[in-house]
């Protein structure tokens, strides 16, 4: 099926639909109307991002980690599971590291947790820790290790 052309510009309606969803994840007395707006803001994001001219798979990857980590926190632990997955296929499969990697690692942390899989949660909480000193940047090492630390 051919796509129609637009004037969408795909790449900032990523962006502000990503951002959206991070006001509504911050907002911890959402209505249950706002978290079906945050799962439909995240999954549009990753839709915007999958048409934007020059994005990749590290744009996907980052899609499907949030997309997992508005699943965990709504508890929906197969939901969670499955794009925390996908987001560490989509690092792998790209060499995809630095916190993107380790993003992945707490990710799937997270959504074992969820799931009730300790030995997986403690696994991946692990090779998240180990993989903060693949990250290059000071401040994206602390917010990462900030969000594994909340994990434990």
């Amino acid at each position: 099926m051919a796509e129609a052309k637009s004037d969408v510009d795909h790449r900032q309606l990523g962006v502000d639909l990503y951002n959206h969803t991070w006001t509504l994840l911050e907002n911890t007395s959402r209505t249950r109307a706002e978290d079906d707006e945050m799962l439909d803001t995240t999954h549009a994001s990753a839709y915007h991002w999958s048409r934007a001219a020059g994005a990749g798979p590290q744009n996907a990857a980052r899609s499907q980690w949030q997309i997992s980590r508005v699943n965990a926190v709504l508890g929906r632990g197969e939901a969670a599971l499955y794009h925390a997955e996908r987001c560490f296929e989509l690092c792998t499969e790209n060499a995809i590291g630095d916190w993107d990697l380790a993003s992945a690692y707490e990710a799937l942390a997270r959504a074992h947790r969820l799931a009730g899989n300790d030995a997986e949660y403690r696994r991946n909480l692990e090779l998240g820790r180990e993989a903060l000193a693949q990250i290059a940047n000071e401040e994206d090492r602390e917010h990462i290790e900030e969000d594994l630390d909340a994990l434990a």
